[in-house]
C-alpha cells in the first residue's frame, strides 16, 4: 500500500494539533496499515489526556492537602511563639502554666507531624505492612500504652469483654485503634468508662468501642473520616489514618452514632483476607 505525501502531511497537522491541547479524532474506520496507525495515535492520545487529567486531579489534591497542613501546624506554632514571648516578662506564678502549655503544643504538634507522614506512606504505597496472627487483646494492649496519661487525667476506665485472633500487621492496627479510643476518651465525660467489645461472625471479626458522649447525628457520619474536616473537636486527621489503615488491610469502619446523647460506637471489621496486603514500590 502506497501512503501519499498528502495523507503523511495531514496525519502530521493532527498529531500536532493533539501536542497542543485539541481533541482530534484521527479514527476513520477503513482497511490498511494508515488507518491503523491512526487508531493507535488516537488510543495513545486518549490515554495521554486521561493521564493528564489524573495528574492535574493528584496536583489539586496535594495543594489542598498541603494548605490543610499548614493551617494545622500554624495553629499550635503561633500559640507557642505567643507563649515563648509572654514568658519573658510573665510572673513566676504564670510562667509553670506557660509551661505546660508549651510541652502540649509541642506533643499535639509532633503527633501531627506523625500522622501526615503516615498517611502519606499508605497513599503513596511504600507502608510496608506485615500481618501476623495475634489475639486483639494483646493487640488492645499495645493500643492503649500511648494513652495511660490521658485516661489516667480524665479518670476514665476502658472496659474489654470478649477475644478472638485477628491476622493483621500489628503496628499499624494497634496505631488506629489508639486513635479511635482516644477519640472515644475525648468525648467521653471525665470518670467514665469506655466500652470495648471483641467478638466474631460468620462475615468479619469486630472491636467495637463505645464512648460515653453526646452520640453523632447521622448526617455527620459520613464526614467523620474527611481529612481536617470532620465535625467532632479535633484535627480529623486520626479517624482518617484508623480508616486508611483498616481499609489497606481489607477492613473498614462502621460508626453507629445514636444520637439520643448515649455515645457513639466505632466498630472496626476484619474481614478474611481476599489479597495480600500491598507490597510498597521501589522508590
Amino acid at each position: 500500500m502506497i501512503i501519499s505525501r498528502k495523507e503523511i502531511e495531514s496525519l502530521s497537522k493532527d498529531i500536532r494539533r493533539i501536542i497542543d491541547g485539541q481533541e482530534v479524532d484521527l479514527r476513520d474506520n477503513l482497511e490498511g496499515r494508515l488507518s491503523i496507525l491512526k487508531n493507535d495515535i488516537h488510543t495513545l492520545a486518549g490515554r495521554l489526556n486521561e493521564e493528564s487529567a489524573s495528574l492535574k486531579k493528584e496536583k489539586s489534591a496535594m495543594a489542598n492537602t498541603l494548605a490543610d497542613i499548614s493551617h494545622q501546624l500554624k495553629t499550635p506554632l503561633t500559640a507557642m511563639i505567643v507563649m515563648v514571648e509572654l514568658l519573658e516578662t510573665a510572673p513566676s506564678d504564670k510562667r509553670a502554666e506557660f509551661i505546660y502549655n508549651l510541652k502540649q503544643g509541642l506533643t499535639q504538634t509532633e503527633w501531627l507531624a506523625s500522622t501526615l507522614l503516615k498517611m502519606a506512606k499508605l497513599e503513596s504505597g511504600t507502608a510496608a505492612l506485615n500481618p501476623v496472627y495475634i489475639h486483639a487483646s494483646h493487640l488492645l494492649d499495645i493500643a492503649l500504652y500511648p494513652l495511660h496519661i490521658l485516661l489516667d487525667i480524665k479518670d476514665q476506665k476502658v472496659n474489654i469483654t470478649g477475644d478472638s485472633q485477628l491476622y493483621c500487621d500489628k503496628n499499624w492496627t494497634a496505631q488506629a485503634l489508639t486513635n479511635i479510643i482516644k477519640n472515644a476518651s475525648e468525648h467521653s465525660p471525665e470518670g467514665c468508662a469506655i466500652e470495648v467489645n471483641i467478638s466474631t461472625n460468620p462475615i468479619s471479626t469486630q472491636i467495637s468501642i463505645t464512648d460515653q458522649g453526646q452520640g453523632i447525628p447521622d448526617s455527620q457520619i459520613k464526614g467523620l473520616f474527611n481529612r481536617f474536616g470532620n465535625s467532632r473537636k479535633g484535627n480529623g486527621i486520626g479517624l482518617a489514618l484508623s480508616l486508611a489503615i483498616m481499609r489497606e488491610q481489607n477492613g473498614d469502619i462502621e460508626v453507629k452514632g445514636r444520637s439520643d446523647h448515649k455515645g457513639a460506637t466505632f466498630i472496626l471489621k476484619f474481614y478474611p483476607q481476599a489479597r495480600s496486603p500491598r507490597v510498597p514500590r521501589k522508590m
